[in-house]
């Protein structure tokens, strides 16, 4: 899969970062429905850290603000790889991290920050929580997320993201879900279901939906990222164009 990847992007318009997909020992979770980004990993640490190296190697530092990503959580990339996230951070006086992780990571969050910290970074942790909607996201979507408050969520989280565009979600389903991440995180992304791997289908009646009544409302807010297509943040499948 890596070769089919683009890994390296730069995010010009809102919220602007650089942004780099890693490869990782792979999703420890693996269970959402959804979801098959976890096919792309790497047990053999030593590959990973190789191509990594290659992709933080092309981080300048231009917007002081770097977003990791790698197909799961940051607590499944190897050692080596994290030390040159920091060392890259560092040389580059990027003050400034962004990693996703796991609802079943939260122990190790509070350590992170802190390391990151000392070193004068500051970083935000993004969690996939898809729909704040317990029984909708449990049942149908098998995040594995406890049945808690946003208020709670929030104390670990400072970011997170949506997925909309799928079958049972109306209007006002997908517009309590953002205005729920806007009351209680920095920012909100949301993504829209596309067709992949997976049983999961995107609803044509939902998307049309999305993008005449939710779209307009939102797509000039700052702290909302609306990829319409997994790969407008610049990484993920490459085109032919």
């Amino acid at each position: 899969m890596e070769q089919n990847l683009e890994r390296y992007s730069l995010i010009k318009e809102k919220n602007k970062r650089e942004i780099v997909l890693l490869i990782g020992r792979g999703c420890t979770w693996k269970k959402c429905t959804f979801c098959d980004y976890h096919l792309d990993f790497n047990k053999n640490e030593k590959e990973c850290f190789k191509t990594n190296e290659k992709i933080l190697n092309k981080v300048t530092g231009i917007f002081k603000t770097l977003e990791v990503i790698n197909s799961g959580s940051f607590t499944e990339l190897d050692s080596y790889t994290m030390k040159k996230i920091e060392e890259t951070c560092i040389l580059k006086n990027i003050n400034q991290l962004h990693f996703e992780s796991h609802w079943n990571n939260i122990d190790k969050i509070k350590n992170l920050k802190q390391y990151f910290k000392s070193l004068g970074i500051i970083v935000k942790l993004k969690l996939g929580i898809e729909t704040f909607d317990y029984y909708f996201r449990e049942s149908y979507l098998k995040k594995g997320i406890d049945n808690i408050s946003p208020e709670e969520i929030s104390k670990y989280f400072d970011e997170v993201c949506l997925l909309q565009g799928i079958a049972g979600q109306s209007e006002q389903f997908m517009k309590n879900d953002i205005e729920i991440g806007l009351k209680y995180f920095e920012r909100v992304c949301i993504n829209i279901m596309q067709k992949n791997t997976t049983r999961i289908l995107p609803d044509p009646n939902t998307q049309k939906v999305f993008l005449e009544k939710i779209y307009p409302i939102y797509k000039g807010n700052e702290r909302v990222d609306i990829l319409l297509n997994n790969t407008d943040f610049g990484v993920g499948e490459k085109t032919d164009e």
